[in-house]
C-alpha cells in the first residue's frame, strides 16, 4: 500500500473516532457550570424548606395560634433526595405526600425540564464571547487522463492525490452590545422558567395537601356514619324491646328501623367516598390507584397561622415575592434585551480572523505540488441595507415588550385578588370552626338528654332520632370545617407566593 493511501486510511480512521468520541464527552462539558443554575431535583425540596417571616400575631386568629414545629428528621429528609422513595408505608404523612407529588407530578417535571433548556441558552449566549475554530481535512485519488491533440509528447496518464488540511478560526471583539443583550435575554428568560417552576411546585403542593385533607375527611367521615349507625342500631333495639314489652308502639319501632337503615346507607356511602378519595391521593403521589395506605387524622394540634398579617400588609408582600409577578418581571426585562438585540444586530461588528492551510498535490505534472499559506486579520462588518426587514423585527420586538409589560399588570391584579379571597376564606373557615365546635358540643349534649329522656320513659322516639339526626350532622360539617380550614390556609400561603414545607 503506497504511503498516500495509508495516509487517507489513516486520516479518516482519525476523523470517524472523533466523531464516535463526542456525544460521550464533548457535549458533555459544561464550562460556565449552567447545571448549578437549576435544581437537582423537581421537586426543588431545598427550596421548599425555607420558612417566611413570621409575624408577633395574627390578625385572623386573633394571636392564638398552635405552633408545631418541624421536626429535624423532616427537614433532614427534604434537605436530602426528596425524589428517593421505597415503598409507601401503611401511613403516610403530608410530607411524604407533597413530595411524592413534586417528584411524579408531569407538570413540575416539566417546569424543571425548561428550566435546564433555559440555563442551557444562558451557556449559549456566555460562549458567544469566546473564539471560534474549525478544522477541515480533505483527501482525494483518482486517474487523470490528460490529451493535447497533435502532440503526444504533451499528453499523460497518471494516477493523482491531493491532501488538504485546514485551520480557521474567528473572534468577535466587538459588537456594540448584541452579544451582552443576548446573554441578559436569556438570563432573564432562566429567571422566568425558575419562577415559573416555584408556581407549578406551588400549585401541585396545593392539590396534593387538598387531596391529603379531602382522605382525611373521608376517613373521619367514615368514622363518624360508622358511629352513627351504631347510636342508630341502639336506638332501634330499644324501640323494638319497648313494642315487644308493650310499652311502646309499632310506629316508633318502625320509626327507628327506618333511621337504622339509613344509618347503614349512610356509611356505605362515605365507605365509597373513602376508597375514592385514597385511589385520587395515590395517583396525585405517582403509586398505582389500588395502592394501600392511610393518612393521619389526629388533628387536635392545628398548624400555626403567624405569617398571617393585615390583609395590606399582605398584599404588599405578594406583590413582591410572587412567582407568577417574579416570572412575568423577568419576562418583560427579557422582552426589553430582546429589543436592544434586534436593534443591534444592525450595527457593525469588529471580528478578528485567522486562517492556515496547507495542500499538496501528487502525480499531477509536471512534478508534485506542496503549499502552505496562513493569514490573520481584523474585518468589520457594517450592515447596510436588508430591505427594512430589521426595522419590523424591532418594531415587533417592541410590541411584545409591551404585552409583557400588560401581562405583568395583569398578574399584579390577578395576586392582589387571590389574596384577598384566599385570606377572606381563611377568615370565613376560622370562624366556622369555632361555630362546629359548638355546635359538636349543643348536638352531643341534646343525644345524651334525648337518649336518657326516651330510656326513662319520658321522651318519644321522634325526639330521640332528631337528636341523633343532630348529632351526626355536627360531626360531619366538624370534619368538614376542619379540611375546609386547612385547605384555606394553605392556599392563603400560596396566593402569597411563600408556600413550602414550613406549612406542614
Amino acid at each position: 500500500m503506497s504511503t498516500s493511501a495509508r495516509h487517507g486510511i489513516t486520516v479518516g480512521v482519525l476523523t470517524a473516532l472523533y466523531a464516535a468520541m463526542i456525544p460521550a464527552h464533548a457535549f458533555e462539558i459544561d464550562p460556565f457550570s449552567v447545571k448549578k443554575l437549576y435544581s437537582k431535583t423537581p421537586s426543588k425540596g431545598q427550596v421548599l424548606v425555607k420558612k417566611p417571616p413570621q409575624s408577633e400575631s395574627s390578625s385572623i386568629t386573633g394571636g392564638e395560634s398552635a405552633t408545631k414545629p418541624t421536626a429535624n428528621s423532616t427537614l433532614d429528609r427534604a434537605m436530602a433526595d426528596p425524589c428517593t422513595w421505597g415503598s409507601i408505608k401503611t401511613s403516610v404523612d403530608l410530607l411524604e405526600v407533597v413530595e411524592r407529588a413534586m417528584c411524579s407530578n408531569t407538570e413540575a417535571r416539566q417546569a424543571w425540564v425548561n428550566v435546564k433548556i433555559q440555563a442551557a441558552q444562558v451557556g449559549v449566549a456566555k460562549a458567544a464571547y469566546l473564539p471560534t475554530a474549525d478544522a477541515t481535512l480533505s483527501y482525494s485519488r483518482g486517474p487523470n487522463n490528460y490529451q493535447v491533440q497533435d502532440r503526444p509528447d504533451l499528453s499523460f496518464n497518471s494516477k493523482t492525490s491531493a491532501h488538504n488540511v485546514g485551520v480557521n478560526a474567528n473572534w468577535v471583539l466587538f459588537d456594540f452590545g448584541l452579544r451582552r443583550a443576548n446573554l441578559e435575554n436569556a438570563r432573564q428568560l432562566l429567571i422566568a422558567a425558575n419562577a415559573t417552576q416555584d408556581l407549578t411546585l406551588q400549585k401541585v403542593f396545593v392539590a396534593a395537601a387538598q387531596a391529603y385533607y379531602d382522605l382525611m375527611s373521608a376517613q373521619s367521615a367514615l368514622d363518624a356514619y360508622s358511629e352513627a349507625e351504631k347510636t342508630s342500631g341502639e336506638s332501634f333495639k330499644a324501640a323494638e324491646a319497648k313494642y315487644n314489652a308493650g310499652a311502646g308502639t309499632l310506629v316508633d319501632k318502625l320509626q327507628a328501623q327506618t333511621d337504622y337503615a339509613q344509618a347503614r346507607l349512610d356509611r356505605v356511602k362515605a365507605l365509597g367516598d373513602l376508597r375514592t378519595a385514597q385511589g385520587t391521593l395515590a395517583v396525585a403521589m405517582g403509586v398505582d390507584a389500588n395502592t394501600p395506605f392511610t393518612v393521619n387524622t389526629d388533628t387536635r394540634d392545628l398548624p400555626d397561622t403567624a405569617f398571617v398579617t393585615s390583609i395590606n400588609q399582605l398584599i404588599a408582600d405578594a406583590k413582591r415575592t410572587h412567582p407568577s409577578l417574579r416570572a412575568a418581571q423577568a419576562q418583560l426585562a427579557a422582552a426589553n434585551a430582546n429589543v436592544n438585540a434586534v436593534r443591534d444586530e444592525g450595527l457593525p461588528s469588529v471580528s478578528l480572523f485567522g486562517s492556515a492551510n496547507r495542500n499538496r498535490q501528487i502525480g499531477q505534472p509536471p512534478s508534485a505540488t506542496e503549499s502552505d499559506n496562513s493569514s490573520v486579520g481584523i474585518q468589520l462588518k457594517i450592515p447596510l441595507f436588508e430591505g427594512f426587514g430589521r426595522s419590523y423585527r424591532v418594531r415587533a420586538a417592541k410590541a411584545q415588550a409591551e404585552l409583557k409589560s400588560v401581562e405583568l399588570e395583569n398578574a399584579e391584579q390577578q395576586v392582589s385578588l387571590e389574596v384577598w379571597k384566599n385570606y377572606q376564606a381563611l377568615a370565613t373557615e376560622t370562624e366556622g370552626l369555632k361555630a362546629t365546635d359548638d355546635l359538636l358540643k349543643s348536638a352531643r349534649q341534646a343525644f345524651d338528654t334525648a337518649k336518657g329522656r326516651y330510656k326513662a320513659g319520658v321522651g318519644s322516639i321522634i325526639e330521640l332520632l332528631n337528636a341523633q339526626s343532630s348529632l351526626s350532622k355536627a360531626e360531619q360539617q366538624r370534619v368538614q370545617a376542619l379540611s375546609n380550614w386547612h385547605v384555606a390556609r394553605l392556599k392563603l400561603a400560596s396566593s402569597l407566593g411563600r408556600l413550602g414545607l414550613w406549612a406542614l
